[in-house]
């Protein structure tokens, strides 16, 4: 069996055997097709002429090629999970990434967005003037739907930053999966791993708001299923299109380059300097680790200072 063969079953094995999301099994068949495209370049075909120079050799051309540390690192993990696999599947003995350590990720502190920006994110586009009028259709007929896509946009941008949520959560929300009595939504993370997570303040008024009236002018356009948000032709919105809005809207209010993830780092750091505990933002987030939400501690140190003044019974004494 060659590389390329092998490949195909490493990816159905990932998808039904460890339950791994699709976007996790695109991401590394990307990584392992560039993979092999490299080996092929240089006559490698079989997984039992691989070696570990070749392998270290393709990290550092990606390196080179200007990808960013978390890519690269990416890659080694699924060129060693690729490996492992077709040696326990005896598809080979060679094991050419035994022991390979994973390139190093820097402790990059992830951008965030202060309350003001985040307030006037919320707000500022979504005054009632700004909203736009339906448009009338060559039939004669009024068309809601860009009023309806204000609306989503709204609720949209409320619960990324009002529930921490990642966009392909986002985007794979159900009906189904909103509890507005109960004030929760139900998510589904990476790895298919389920949590709840609290909806309230704006983020509920606002999705009650594009459910109630909003969600049924989109859905008459397609076969919109049971997905919460949708696109003006009645589809499941893509991540695609959550990209290009956040960063129209951010752009709006002259944020420049806002990326949906900025809302996300944005949530959990707002919580933590509001006092919530470190554990409690980890299962908000979906975090399988706690050392991942430990990056989102790099609070404002005049912050912690004011805190700790407040909180601690010596603080003060000898000043």
């Amino acid at each position: 069996m060659d590389l390329a063969e092998a490949l195909d079953d490493y990816l159905g094995y990932l998808a039904v055997e460890r339950g791994s999301s699709t976007n996790t099994v695109q991401s590394y068949g990307r990584d392992l097709k560039r993979y092999i495209a490299f080996l092929g370049e240089r006559g490698i075909a079989s997984p039992e002429d691989v070696t570990r120079s070749d392998i270290e050799a393709h990290l550092a051309g990606l390196t080179d090629a200007g990808l960013a540390a978390s890519s690269v690192q990416r890659a080694a993990s699924a060129i060693k999970g690729f490996h492992k696999f077709m040696v326990g599947e005896q598809i080979t003995r060679n094991h050419p990434s035994a022991n390979l350590p994973l390139p190093r990720r820097p402790d990059r502190l992830p951008e965030v967005l202060t309350h003001e920006q985040a307030f006037a994110l919320m707000d500022e586009p979504f005054r009632p003037e700004l909203e736009p009028k339906p448009r009338v259709l060559k039939s004669g007929r009024l068309d809601a739907r860009p009023q309806a896509a204000f609306h989503r946009d709204k609720a949209m941008l409320e619960v990324l930053y009002g529930c921490g949520l990642r966009v392909s959560e986002l985007c794979g929300l159900d009906v189904r999966d909103v509890m507005l009595d109960e004030e929760v939504l139900r998510v589904m993370g990476k790895g298919s791993k389920e949590r709840l997570v609290p909806l309230l303040g704006t983020a509920k008024r606002a999705l009650a708001a594009y459910l109630g009236k909003w969600r049924g002018v989109l859905a008459a356009s397609g076969a919109a299923g049971g997905a919460v948000f949708l696109s003006e032709r009645g589809t499941r919105i893509t991540r695609q299109a959550v990209h290009r809005m956040v960063e129209r809207y951010g752009r709006l209010v002259g944020i420049e380059g806002l990326h949906p993830h900025t809302l996300r780092h944005t949530y959990a750091t707002h919580m933590l300097e509001g006092g919530m505990d470190l554990r409690t933002v980890q299962e908000l987030l979906g975090h399988a680790s706690i050392s991942t939400t430990q990056l989102y501690t790099h609070i404002d140190l005049t912050h912690v200072r004011m805190v700790y003044l407040e909180a601690h019974p010596r603080a003060r004494m000898g000043s």
